[in-house]
């Protein structure tokens, strides 16, 4: 399936980067930069021959009576030796027989001037013009950049060519001994100068080469980390954050050049009941198959799909007609009933899993902001599961099953604290090594006025988008000083906020009322960040986060790698604690899956916070969390949220019996 995109990215972080064999490495170095290598050698070449013509003018200078042939045998050899090397350019022949073209007609330079030469009777002039011949040598070793085995063979002709004509020159004793110790001299010095710049050149190559991979592995792992930060684990789709940047693309697109687009929520039907009768992890892969029938059926008419939270996903469309909405809305629901997962404990009769849509479309929207947007497709999405689910619904502002939830939601939580619809349930969280409860999660539950439990799912982004989170947030925290740490039930309680409280003036100071109230000190009080849709680290958030820390509240990171709580949060922070997200450690039964949560593990600890994985629902998970080092967990098989007064109660007989359990 596509969702196992994550796989990959472990193996290649696993992977260490390093440089192939000694063999290669030389054959590598052969063949870098051909282009540039003869382009210098054809340079080289010709500046070569112009001296070497040039060199006619001492000929005749010194060795007058045979300088017609020796300026014959310059001219013969140099235009010849240029020309064969230009033929064998224009035919592409390796740069190596560039190179022995170039040594061989340095070589026969050298042989053909100093035969005709030999010749003269200025034996006085060619005895000190002979010098000029250690050129040739030292250009075979130090003005070309040939081969050492190239070059020492070359330079190795010269000097035997030398001390032929030496020999057939018959000079003094003295002066043939110094002329030759001093030839063979340049030949050893030049030789090793040459040995060494060829072994310096490759080092440098090695040294270069060993960089671009170090460089290309580190762009590597960058872009892996990127990709991460924006895709969802799970499904391999586009996460909260990648969509919010797709739909803010969108919304500036539509407000400057009027390119229309439509925002399609998918939400899997009774996907709670689903988790429950079949478990979390048949959830996690009915959610795969979804996403796998979203990408198919949105990708090929030019949209984006995305995983918006949960069982909620999301789809963008740029299109200019509201046909093909409607049309894409009805295929979505046909092809998510055609996958035939099985669903037999759905209250409607239905025994497979469907999906509800809601949609709108900026050629009909009355919104004004992208926020509203994102909110009447919402509404259509209520208004979809007011119809009793399995259909689609477009945004109409006139259709009263639209907005008769959400708003019915929203104007309940105007009045659910002071008609006490609002209340906390605590869920433990233990050292894994201990089994010791060292800290409670507070968790808001919201009852409609009949009685009826309403999802947090449901009701937070709406208490986010109308700014009652405000109050509910601090009643919140109000609520669990005066519950749980005032009378000193627990050591800790960690609280949810929203960055949207945290923008918000005054938060800060609000908290430290509340502590100063209950008498409680700040490291008592652990605040929960969530990242909620278009939320950034601007100047104020970070400012509210500095003054928090300074009440000594400890701040933990919610959620990581969701996609709700990013790795710009884990930079940007200094957070005591992160709570990895329950899908990984779910996810931790395969082989990528461990490697994922290892690599996370390895990540948040090299940061210095403290690691909570929640989810914790069998026995092996927490031999896991132990494995891997992780100091505390929090799930089902730890304890289940219950109120305070429950709660005290249950965990001190859930202690007393591991206790025992240890004796034993």
């Amino acid at each position: 399936m596509k969702h196992t995109w994550t796989g990959g990215i472990d193996e290649e972080r696993h992977e260490t980067p390093s440089l192939p064999p000694e063999a290669e490495l030389r054959q590598l170095y052969r063949r870098q930069d051909e282009e540039g290598r003869r382009t210098a050698v054809r340079q080289g070449f010709w500046v070569a021959v112009i001296v070497y013509l040039a060199f006619a003018i001492p000929d005749i200078v010194l060795i007058p009576d045979v300088a017609e042939h020796t300026i014959a045998a310059r001219m013969a050899i140099g235009v010849g030796a240029l020309a064969l090397f230009e033929i064998q350019r224009l035919m592409n022949v390796a740069t190596e027989w560039l190179d022995r073209t170039c040594a061989s007609a340095v070589v026969l330079g050298y042989v053909g001037w100093m035969y005709p030469a030999l010749m003269t009777t200025h034996s006085e002039a060619i005895s000190y013009y002979m010098i000029f011949g250690a050129i040739f040598m030292m250009g075979e070793n130090l003005f070309f950049s040939f081969r050492f085995s190239l070059s020492l063979t070359a330079s190795g002709a010269i000097l035997l060519a030398f001390l032929v004509s030496l020999a057939s020159f018959r000079p003094e004793g003295a002066y043939a001994f110094a002329f030759a110790l001093f030839y063979v001299s340049c030949f050893v010095f030049t030789s090793y100068v040459n040995w060494k710049l060829n072994q310096e050149r490759y080092n440098v190559f090695v040294n270069a080469l060993e960089a671009r991979i170090q460089h290309k592995s580190a762009a590597e792992r960058g872009e892996a980390l990127l990709k991460l930060s924006y895709t969802d684990p799970l499904t391999g789709l586009d996460n909260r954050r990648a969509v919010d940047l797709q739909l803010r693309k969108h919304w500036n697109m539509w407000r400057v050049y009027g390119d229309d687009f439509a925002v399609l929520l998918i939400d899997v039907d009774f996907f709670k009941m689903y988790n429950d009768r079949y478990g979390h992890q048949s959830g996690d892969r009915s959610l795969c198959l979804v996403a796998d029938a979203l990408r198919s059926l949105v990708e090929p008419v030019g949209g984006t799909v995305g995983r918006f939270g949960g069982e909620e996903f999301i789809a963008i469309l740029r299109t200019n007609c509201i046909a093909d909405v409607e049309e894409l809305s009805k295929a979505i629901c046909g092809s998510v009933e055609e996958l035939a997962i099985e669903h037999d404990q759905r209250p409607d009769g239905i025994e497979v899993v469907t999906a509800s849509v809601g949609a709108t479309f900026t050629g009909s929207t009355i919104a004004t902001k992208l926020e509203m947007l994102v909110r009447e497709a919402d509404r259509a999405l209520y208004g979809a599961k007011a119809s009793g689910r399995h259909c689609a619904k477009i945004f109409n502002p006139d259709d009263p099953l639209i907005s008769d939830e959400s708003e019915g939601i929203s104007a309940l939580l105007n009045i659910a604290i002071g008609r006490n619809l609002v209340s906390l349930v605590y869920q433990p969280i233990r050292d894994v090594d201990t089994g010791k409860m060292v800290a409670a999660e507070a968790l808001m539950r919201l009852n409609g006025l009949n009685g009826t439990p309403i999802l947090p799912s449901s009701f937070i982004p709406i208490a986010e988008r109308t700014g009652a989170i405000h109050d509910l947030g601090l009643w919140a925290i109000r609520t669990a000083c005066e519950e749980m740490l005032a009378p000193n039930k627990v050591e800790l309680v960690s609280v949810n906020v929203s960055p949207v409280q945290l923008r918000a003036p005054g938060f800060a100071a609000s908290v430290a009322e509340i502590l100063a109230r209950s008498g409680v000190s700040g490291d008592r009080l652990a605040l929960e960040i969530t990242e909620g849709l278009a939320m950034e680290l601007h100047s104020y958030v970070t400012a509210s986060i500095a003054e928090l820390k300074a009440l000594g509240v400890r701040l933990w990171l919610d959620d990581f790698g969701t996609g709700h709580a990013g790795l710009s949060w884990l930079r940007a922070v200094d957070f005591h604690t992160v709570k990895i997200d329950r899908s990984f450690l779910h996810a931790a039964d395969t082989a990528d899956g461990r490697a994922m949560l290892e690599d996370m593990v390895t990540l948040i600890r090299n940061r210095g916070s403290g690691i909570l994985i929640e989810g914790v629902e069998t026995e092996d998970q927490g031999t896991l969390a132990r494995d891997l080092g992780i100091a505390l967990i929090q799930g089902y098989h730890i304890g289940r949220p219950a109120p305070a007064l429950q709660f005290a109660a249950g965990n001190a007989e859930g202690d007393g019996r591991r206790r025992r359990a240890k004796r034993a």
